[in-house]
């Protein structure tokens, strides 16, 4: 129960940081708008974004990628073999999706009870 409790709150601070990450970028490309704004308005040559903003922008980033990561939970390995080890052949090629039961071998190969009983009756 404890544990449960932890991780809960492990994850509520995470997106927390997802939050703030995206509130501080919000307001990094508010802070963007205006200065270009303003260069406008004093007629300057726009050269390039005010190294606070630029820090602003990496900070949040990192701030949003970390709590995105810890959010999303465990991730698989990239190797695809890494996962089929553990599999045989036969399960690995089983794939219930393709199970067809309603297919003409059903009406080929059974006897037709109501063929036989008429033809006794006719003799």
């Amino acid at each position: 129960m404890a544990v449960q409790r932890q991780s809960r709150t492990i994850k509520s601070v995470f997106r927390l940081f997802v939050i703030v990450g995206l509130l501080v970028f919000a307001h990094a490309a508010y802070s963007a708008a205006q200065h270009r704004l303003y260069l406008r308005i004093t007629e300057r040559e726009f050269t390039g974004l005010p190294a606070d903003i630029v820090v602003q922008i990496i900070l949040a980033f990192l701030v949003i990628c970390c709590g995105l990561v810890n959010i999303a939970g465990d991730f698989r390995e990239i190797k695809a073999s890494k996962e089929l080890e553990n599999k045989s052949w036969e399960t690995f090629g089983n794939q219930p999706s393709f199970y067809t039961f309603t297919h003409r071998g059903r009406v080929l190969f059974s006897t037709v009870p109501e063929l036989d009983d008429e033809a006794d009756q006719e003799d």
